[in-house]
């Protein structure tokens, strides 16, 4: 006599938010957001693609949740950079260029992550609403700059040394001007502090 089978048991992914945000990063890695599909990220994951919009209610809501998260892991390669410089100039300099590296290694994230990005400044915003991309960046400022710099001076310093590594960075993805990390390095050592 076989026992009857008891009633199905639903799908359990455990945490199919991240699940989902780190299959939609290696995605990116080979393709453009435009290429990503909600049906390709969820035969990636092994779910229905009705249980993607459990989490994000449409291809929009998941877009700006990998922004958000590439932002974030762009904020991390910069402080273990800052951090493996042994920090001041030195880290401030690498930090700098892991943030050219990491545009050029991810090349479709780190466009989502400034397609998506909110029309704000974030250079005035407060310190704990910001990316930890940006909140690195104005820490720094405030650290190098010397102790009675005016706040729009510290200002300017961020906003020149933001734009110099994400003008840079365009320019590598954009093709116009060749990978050459001794070029960059050069560039980005020519920012001055003081």
């Amino acid at each position: 006599m076989s026992a009857q089978p008891g009633p199905r048991q639903g799908y359990h992914h455990g945490d199919l938010r991240s699940a989902l945000l780190d299959a939609g990063l290696r995605l990116l890695r080979a393709r453009s957001v435009d290429d990503l599909s909600l049906r390709e990220l969820a035969r990636e994951v092994g779910v229905s693609a009705a249980a993607i919009y459990r989490h994000f209610p449409d291809k929009n809501a998941l877009m700006a949740a990998l922004a958000v998260e590439g932002l974030e892991r762009l904020g991390q390669a910069q402080r273990r950079a800052m951090r493996a410089a042994g920090g001041g100039k030195a880290g401030f300099l690498a930090s700098g260029m892991a943030y050219v590296r990491f545009a050029v290694d991810h090349p479709a994230l780190f466009r989502l992550v400034y397609s998506a990005a909110q029309q704000c400044d974030p250079l005035d915003a407060q310190l704990d609403s910001v990316s930890s991309a940006l909140r690195g960046l104005r820490q720094d400022i405030e650290a190098l700059m010397p102790a009675d710099a005016p706040p729009a001076e510290r200002k300017a310093a961020a906003l020149h040394a933001w734009a110099l590594v994400h003008g840079l960075a365009q320019l590598m993805l954009d093709g116009q001007i060749p990978i050459d990390w001794r070029l960059v390095e050069r560039v980005l050592s020519r920012v001055s502090l003081d």
